[in-house]
């Protein structure tokens, strides 16, 4: 957004656990500054309804945002990408401000760098509904999902190591894929990206990560090629 300055972000989730907040504190910490407010309701397309986005972000110093994102890979699954699409427009036009997502935002680096091919990987907790959920939404984006998997790692976000991840992942990893997806923003993976770029020689985007490049065109190295260039750069 303002290449070389603080960004301030009002982050929207509808989920208890962090996710951007605090993995950009390791990323991005002199780069990004996180204003989080979470949408309330019933179940997860409640919470993310006009009405519950918008008094998430209420609740947000509007004065200071230069940025609103939604960081909730599962809503955007749930939705499906059109819907989706059109939510964060009115949210930016409502609000007046930039506006991403984190399933959109992972759609438009893969179609930057000319993935056609995904393996997608989810944490434990998503079940089987979201994982297939998950495949389809990147079907209808015109990419071949060759496999949609549901790591076997701990069913706790705070007892997930990066080192787990890499090895999970490399060892499970179809031939096909030309690059990586791990979806959930509570996932917390982005300290695996790099090592799991430097043994299976592929592209690996993350949630967080690839939220955080939607807003940020400063590049930050260990987290992987995706923040390691530019915006529009896919060397």
């Amino acid at each position: 957004m303002k290449p070389g300055n603080l960004i301030t972000v009002g982050v929207l989730t509808p989920h208890a656990t962090e996710g951007p907040r605090a993995e950009w504190r390791c990323m991005a910490a002199t780069h990004v500054r996180v204003h989080l407010s979470r949408a309330s309701g019933a179940d997860l397309l409640a919470q993310t309804t006009p009405a519950a986005l918008d008094a998430a972000v209420s609740a947000l110093p509007l004065a200071e945002l230069d940025v609103l994102v939604l960081a909730s890979t599962s809503a955007g699954y749930a939705m499906g990408y059109d819907e989706e699409s059109a939510m964060m427009q009115r949210l930016g036009e409502r609000w007046g401000l930039p506006a991403f997502s984190t399933s959109r935002s992972a759609v438009a680096a893969l179609t930057a760098y000319g993935i056609k091919r995904v393996s997608l990987i989810h944490p434990p907790w998503f079940g089987a509904s979201l994982n297939d959920l998950g495949a389809e939404y990147f079907r209808s984006q015109g990419f071949e999902v060759v496999e949609a998997q549901l790591a076997d790692l701990p069913n706790d976000p705070d007892r997930i190591e990066p080192a787990a991840v890499v090895d999970w992942i490399s060892d499970h990893l179809s031939r096909r894929a030309e690059a990586v997806v791990i979806g959930g923003n509570g996932f917390r993976a982005a300290h695996a990206v790099q090592a799991l770029e430097n043994r299976t020689g592929r592209l690996v985007l993350e949630a967080n990560q690839v939220l955080l490049r939607s807003v940020l065109d400063s590049t930050i190295d260990g987290f992987g090629r995706l923040l390691n260039t530019t915006r529009g750069s896919h060397a």
